[in-house]
């Protein structure tokens, strides 16, 4: 396992995360003792960086990830994250109000059967409004910072121009984007990762397989993206079948390779998938196949789909 700084933290954090929304049933019913099993074998296998949300499986990813760890939290880096609870169209879904992200954390440790988390992020702050994230989230969480109940305070998204500003004007320690950096699409470098260098924020990649788009299942039915897009990477897919390597493995390696992101989150409940993707962290892909895939992937490059307030989208 390779290990990149996270930022000013000093969190040395394996190149690929352990991302525990499956173990939510997020995208399909889970078996518990593989899901137990899959955090270990991650453990055993050098993964030190673990990520959750109360909003995954509605507070079970949480749960589960808790009694997994019992052991072994000392072994590695945990963040969670506040703000989300469910859909955009639950009652109380988003509420980044300081008295509820105080009380979130405290439900939080209790499922993670731990009395700090590494860090603790405002989760998909594209839903919220800005000013309130930026003036009594943020020092909200500065406050649950000098609590000692987390060491360091991020932010996730989307979207990367709300992400870079809210970090300018409110000062985070991490940045978390998801589906901006793989083989469909780059634009994480030119956004977000100068901003976090020069401010030395840690930056978090998240799904490599741009939300199951880039895997030999395809795009799962409520998935945002074009058509056009889900078209281009089933015809990825098709290249590295025929050249007879997985397009998860590639994908991931692509992601990996990206030096300015500290980690890329991968979700996983199962042990066999811990093993292959660390494996995959070996492999060399052939230049002329990331050739062939750039150029396949070329007419909706880096083209994204809207996601929470309309003021808030790139």
């Amino acid at each position: 396992m390779k290990y990149r700084t996270l930022g000013k933290t000093g969190m040395e954090v394996s190149v690929v995360g352990y991302g525990a929304s499956p173990l939510g049933n997020e995208f399909g019913e889970t078996d518990v003792a593989e899901g137990v099993r899959a955090v270990h074998c991650a453990i055993d296998l050098g993964i030190n960086y673990f990520d959750v949300s109360p909003y995954y499986g509605r507070t079970l990813a949480e749960e589960r990830l808790g009694r997994a760890l019992e052991g072994r939290r000392d072994r590695v880096y945990l963040a969670t994250k506040c703000g989300r609870y469910g859909a955009p169209e639950d009652e109380g879904g988003f509420d980044f109000s300081p008295q509820r992200v105080t009380k979130s954390i405290d439900e939080s440790l209790d499922r993670l059967k731990t009395d700090y988390v590494d860090i603790l992020q405002v989760h998909d702050i594209e839903f919220g409004d800005r000013e309130q994230i930026i003036n009594e989230t943020l020092p909200a969480l500065r406050k649950i910072q000098e609590a000692g109940k987390c060491r360091f305070v991020g932010i996730t998204g989307l979207p990367l121009k709300v992400l870079r500003d809210v970090a300018s004007r409110g000062g985070v320690d991490t940045i978390l984007s998801y589906c901006r950096y793989n083989l469909m699409i780059t634009d994480m470098a030119d956004v977000l990762a100068p901003f976090c260098r020069e401010r030395g924020v840690g930056l978090i990649n998240a799904s490599p397989l741009h939300m199951r788009i880039l895997s030999e299942k395809g795009a799962p039915d409520w998935h945002p993206a074009s058509q056009e897009v889900k078209q281009a990477g089933g015809k990825v897919v098709q290249l590295c079948e025929k050249r007879g390597v997985s397009v998860a493995d590639v994908a991931l390696k692509f992601c990996v390779d990206y030096a300015y992101a500290a980690t890329t989150l991968v979700g996983m409940s199962k042990q066999r998938h811990v093993e292959q993707n660390v494996a995959a962290l070996e492999i060399t892909v052939p230049s002329d196949l990331l050739g062939q895939i750039e150029q396949s992937v070329e007419p909706v490059k880096n083209r994204t789909w809207p996601s929470g307030r309309p003021e808030n989208n790139d």
